[in-house]
């Protein structure tokens, strides 16, 4: 079941944005249904819901829902199977996934302690700037 997402190829070119639109939602709902089997690969119970992981893919696409040219779209498109391939194919690590889909890009939420008002601000771009 793991590889059901690997016959889903990505034509080469939309003829318009609303044949681009129509495969955003088909990839949309594929992705939405390799959910169980991504948390039962990587053992995700604990960490999210299934709501969390869909809700995690729809904000992903809807970061380029202001992109027009169909082009961009399918490349996109293929970006993204390519990134559900490798993880339906368990290429990435669990705390690979919990990094990106679960935490977020911005990382972990850090409490703000007493000792970091005392910080300068150069400390503290430096400090969010490079660590991932």
């Amino acid at each position: 079941m793991a590889f059901a997402a690997r016959a889903v190829k990505v034509p080469p070119n939309s003829a318009s944005l609303e044949e681009a639109r129509s495969r955003v939602f088909d990839f949309f709902r594929t992705a939405c249904r390799s959910i169980p089997s991504i948390i039962d690969i990587y053992n995700l119970d604990e960490v999210v819901t299934k709501s969390q992981l869909r809700s995690t893919i729809a904000s992903e696409i809807r970061k380029n829902a202001h992109i027009t040219n169909p082009k961009v779209i399918d490349m996109l498109l293929f970006k993204g199977t390519e990134e559900l391939n490798n993880i339906l194919e368990h290429a990435k690590q669990r705390h690979h996934m919990i990094g990106q889909y679960v935490v977020g890009r911005e990382g972990l939420v850090h409490d703000r302690d007493p000792k970091d008002e005392g910080i300068s601000s150069f400390l503290k771009n430096f400090y969010n700037s490079n660590y991932f």
